[in-house]
């Protein structure tokens, strides 16, 4: 079980391990005529039957089971293998600064998926299916499929898979701004590995921030429906048998259900989703700043005993501008205090991530913002992560141009290197460009050590991601010569090569 801890309480993504081991937006539409269930669903202070939603939904909800298979990998002598008796860190390794070879153990996990669309497109959660080599789908009605990964998103922990299969139960999706506090609810998943469990709760809270991961985008929806190991990538839904929200994660001392449970809302999940199918990566819009809830930071300065007042109660106060950024270009500043965009009240830290994950790069958004207790509204374009307007390209392996294996352990005994990727074959693409050819040795990307090819596209993916999109790369030749090569990913970039 993946833990974070966060002050006292344990933040625990719900992935279910084995006991051997520790847009397409479905085209649905509600039923206009809603059943005697339902209606008495909404009756306030009535009683509530959820059997119509738990029987509309459950079908739509699948187990994933997630195989990583044995590799072999290089570490520093003084790594310490997690599945190695603990004694031998009394005894150390010695051999100061050599490698050494270990097997990591094959991996087995299970999480839950929801069906979004008939012809097999399944969201779940990033970190159920983050490095795996093997995905089996198993349906409420027992049919199992292979599936393969469309497109994973780890800033706001959402994958995309999809089985080759059609007339599956695809979910109906909700609005998830539309949820009341209060309003019930039920989670749907595989805990435990106990297929199709429905358990119900309630809206505790809405547009929740954590602190998961850095760069993560946050807006959970929280519930006290219970959520265990297991759940993850399942369904939250309303009591209509709408999809509203992605289980992702509990807050846990022990690791299980303690009463709080999180889930991404579906406003974050179409975008994702579109942006994934479309592009192959999140076309994530960037305002420009880096800020904290009102309340946050006047608990903050209260504590240094300052006396601020801001004008407000609520909202983001701006804690940072990035220079280059849309906020910059219009006119924010360091000490504002957004209090809404597109005249849509902004509250907490929380609600800003939202909106902004429906956004595009090249958007137009207007924001609303308080300087020194004044209202002041300004028209900004909102630019992705490399600082420009346009959609950012997702960088695959056609492009790139080569293909590429680890060193065998007789080559790196025949050429005295401890690690290595060897280009076994160039094509027209970008790698060629640079004038990498066939027989060369790549050593190190942008200051990564390469020792599979998950580590060379794992680079790739950064450097595409980052206001550069330069790969820096030291490599040899099998005569012992040192190269570098730089790889310009911007189609628009001149290309340059040093030897």
């Amino acid at each position: 079980m993946n833990k974070k801890t966060i002050g006292l309480m344990a933040l625990a993504f719900c992935l279910g391990l084995t006991p051997a081991i520790s847009t397409i937006v479905s085209n649905n539409e509600a039923e206009n005529t809603a059943s005697t269930e339902q209606t008495s669903n909404r009756t306030p202070g009535g009683p509530v039957d959820l059997s119509y939603a738990a029987e509309r939904a459950v079908n739509s909800v699948v187990y994933i089971k997630v195989t990583t298979h044995s590799r072999v990998q290089q570490a520093p002598s003084g790594y310490r293998d997690p599945f190695e008796d603990f004694f031998n860190e009394f005894f150390g390794r010695g051999g100061g600064g050599s490698q050494r070879r270990y097997e990591s153990p094959e991996r087995k996990g299970a999480g839950s998926g929801v069906i979004i669309s008939a012809d097999g497109y399944i969201v779940t959660n990033n970190h159920v299916v983050e490095g795996a080599d093997e995905l089996q789908v198993k349906l409420n009605d027992n049919r199992e499929f292979k599936a393969r990964i469309i497109g994973t998103d780890k800033n706001t922990d959402l994958a995309l898979i999809k089985v080759e299969a059609e007339d599956l139960p695809a979910i109906t999706i909700g609005d998830s701004n539309d949820l009341k506090l209060g309003e019930w609810v039920l989670a749907i998943g595989n805990p435990f590995s106990l297929t199709s469990t429905v358990t119900a709760g309630i809206i505790s809270a809405k547009a929740r921030t954590l602190g998961a991961g850095a760069n993560s985008i946050e807006s959970f929806i929280q519930t006290d429906a219970a959520i265990n190991p297991g759940n993850s990538g399942g369904a939250l839904v309303n009591t209509r048998g709408e999809l509203i929200g992605i289980n992702a994660m509990i807050y846990s001392q022990t690791g299980s259900y303690s009463g709080y449970g999180f889930a991404i809302p579906t406003t974050i999940m179409r975008k994702v989703v579109d942006d994934l199918k479309e592009f192959g990566t999140v076309q994530r819009a960037m305002l420009g700043v880096i800020g904290k809830d009102v309340s946050v930071y006047l608990d903050e300065q209260h504590e240094k005993g300052n006396n601020v007042d801001l004008g407000t109660l609520t909202g983001v106060y701006v804690n940072d501008v990035s220079q280059d950024g849309a906020a910059a270009k219009g006119g924010l500043q360091k000490g504002d205090v957004i209090i809404a965009i597109d005249g849509n009240t902004i509250e907490k830290f929380g609600q800003l991530q939202e909106l902004m994950a429906g956004h595009r790069p090249g958007d137009k958004v207007e924001v609303t913002y308080l300087r020194n207790k004044k209202k002041h509204t300004t028209r900004l374009t909102l630019r992705n992560v490399q600082g420009t307007e346009g959609v950012v390209e997702s960088i695959g392996g056609d492009k790139m141009g080569a293909a590429l294996r680890p060193l065998s352990d007789t080559e790196k005994q025949q050429l005295a290197l401890r690690h290595g990727l060897m280009v076994t074959a160039v094509k027209n693409g970008k790698m060629s460009e640079a004038g990498i050819t066939k027989g060369i040795i790549i050593m190190q990307v942008n200051d990564r050590e390469m020792h599979t090819v998950a580590d060379f596209d794992e680079a790739v993916r950064a450097a595409n991601m980052s206001t550069d999109r330069v790969l820096w790369i030291r490599a040899k030749t099998q005569s012992g010569i040192n190269r570098s090569y730089t790889v310009e990913l911007s189609d628009n970039a001149n290309l340059k090569n040093k030897k």
